[in-house]
């Protein structure tokens, strides 16, 4: 028996399940991997090419610093870095962040990102709604629907399915330290169900299963994984000879033997070149991440190309985890511009060499790209060289999809405190990217756990300057 397992979370019934694919009898949460796939069936979910990928910066990242610098500020403002100019005249952006600078005609910066909440919560990062104290940590929020908001990548599992069986339409990359599992969780489907929660192939496990002589604890390792499928597509192969699998149960075993999924994730299999250029750059230390975070936005691009819908990917052990236990985060209430020197730089790496990976094989357009954490933080810098949490307004970044890049959205006043010009709210940015996916967020509705219809988005345009 092998089982998958992804971290606890508490329903609204009060229930802790478990979001798990089990081979064997293959449950979850009551509801069997084929017996979902046959539901799946009768709801009519289509396909199409079109995906995202969310790069997530847990812990709120500092916009001053990275995109809307404010050099005529006073120094307790502006802080170390300079602006730099980029490929598009009249935009900069920080020193630090070069390769980006100079490919800034392919991204679009949000200046302007309002609807913050102040909590370390990356809920509406994810569903574009606001937290609740049932995520852990988080006030409470009127209006919030029986089971919680999903997220898009479960909100693309519900309305297009899969591209094909054998891939699974929805996969967080989700790293396998996890400080906390009482927050929003990367993979979460709120009240879709756990039918539709992502699929987690780099989370360690916390139950100890045993699949031909190697222990869950060691999947946690991509190459032990690679090793464990094979086995089990071995093993599978010899039952399907000897037993009676209906067409289901055989599509639930494609899904999680898949060679596609098990491809994108081996990185043995990549150009040595287009790893070299996901390498973590020089100076980066490796006990504040290393390449190994770097090659997350590389195994995210293959995995779009395998038929993935949505890839989660946090660009550091998440959620908060501490330097000192071998990770990195941006809640930088300390030594800032020293962190943001090892960041930032990986950062701009890795992000552009997805974006010209994607440009080069021609799926930019199809493929959407959102950069962005759960606040900025405070224009004042703090006494131990840090920055607070500022729910007032932030920043984004965007790419791909089709959207009209090469430009800035929204502008803040002369301390980087509040959105003085075009504010954008969390919601006009998923707005937007459901229109990239070819879903009419606004008169789409999905029903939660009490069988309410529940909008997607509500009202909120996608960003017009972008489509």
């Amino acid at each position: 028996m092998l089982s998958i397992t992804g971290p606890a979370s508490r329903y609204c019934d009060g229930v802790s399940r478990r979001g798990f694919l089990r081979m064997g009898g293959l449950a979850l949460g009551g509801m069997s991997l084929p017996g979902i796939l046959r539901a799946e069936e009768r709801a009519g979910v289509g396909s199409s090419e079109k995906a995202v990928i969310m790069v997530l910066l847990p812990g709120g990242p500092p916009h001053l610093d990275m995109f809307d610098l404010k050099p005529e500020a006073p120094a307790e403002i502006r802080g170390e870095f300079h602006p730099i100019g980029t490929s598009v005249p009249g935009i900069e952006i920080c020193e630090l962040m070069p390769r980006l600078a100079a490919s800034m005609d392919k991204f679009a910066v949000v200046r302007s990102l309002v609807g913050g909440v102040d909590d370390h919560n990356l809920h509406q990062c994810l569903t574009g709604w606001e937290s609740h104290p049932q995520q852990g940590d988080s006030r409470n929020i009127p209006g919030y629907p029986v089971g919680g908001w999903p997220s898009i990548g479960s909100v693309l599992s519900k309305l297009k399915g899969p591209t094909e069986p054998a891939v699974p339409p929805f996969l967080s990359l989700a790293p396998p330290q996890t400080e906390s599992t009482t927050r929003a969780s990367l993979n979460q489907p709120g009240y879709l169900g756990a039918a539709h929660a992502g699929f987690e192939p780099l989370k360690k496990a916390e139950d100890d299963l045993t699949l031909s002589g190697i222990d869950l604890a060691r999947l946690s390792d991509r190459r032990a994984l690679l090793g464990s499928l094979d086995r089990f597509r071995s093993e599978m192969d010899r039952r399907r000879a000897v037993s009676a699998f209906d067409a289901y149960t055989d599509q639930a075993f494609d899904l999680l033997t898949s060679s596609k999924v098990a491809h994108a994730l081996d990185l043995s299999r990549e150009d040595p070149r287009t790893l070299a250029r996901y390498g973590a750059p020089s100076g980066a230390e490796p006990e504040l991440g290393g390449p190994k975070l770097l090659e997350n936005f590389l195994i995210a691009r293959r995995l779009v190309d395998a038929g993935v819908r949505c890839v989660t990917l946090a660009f550091s052990p998440w959620p908060l985890e501490r330097e000192s236990r071998g990770g990195f985060n941006w809640d930088w209430h300390f030594d800032n511009f020293r962190k943001a020197r090892v960041a930032l730089p990986m950062l701009d790496q890795g992000l552009t060499a997805l974006v010209e990976d994607l440009e080069a094989s021609g799926r930019l357009d199809d493929v959407s790209i959102v950069v962005w954490g759960e606040f900025g933080r405070s224009p004042k810098i703090n006494k131990d060289a840090g920055r607070d949490h500022w729910a007032h307004v932030g920043s984004c970044l965007l790419a791909g999809g089709g959207m009209k890049t090469g430009q800035v959205i929204g502008r803040t006043d002369k301390l980087g405190s509040r959105a003085v010009e075009r504010p954008v709210h969390y919601r006009e940015v998923f707005a937007t990217l459901y229109d990239r996916l070819g879903i009419n967020a606004s008169e789409t509705f999905l029903r939660d756990l009490g069988d309410r219809p529940i909008a997607l988005v509500d009202d909120r345009p996608p960003i017009a300057e972008l489509v």
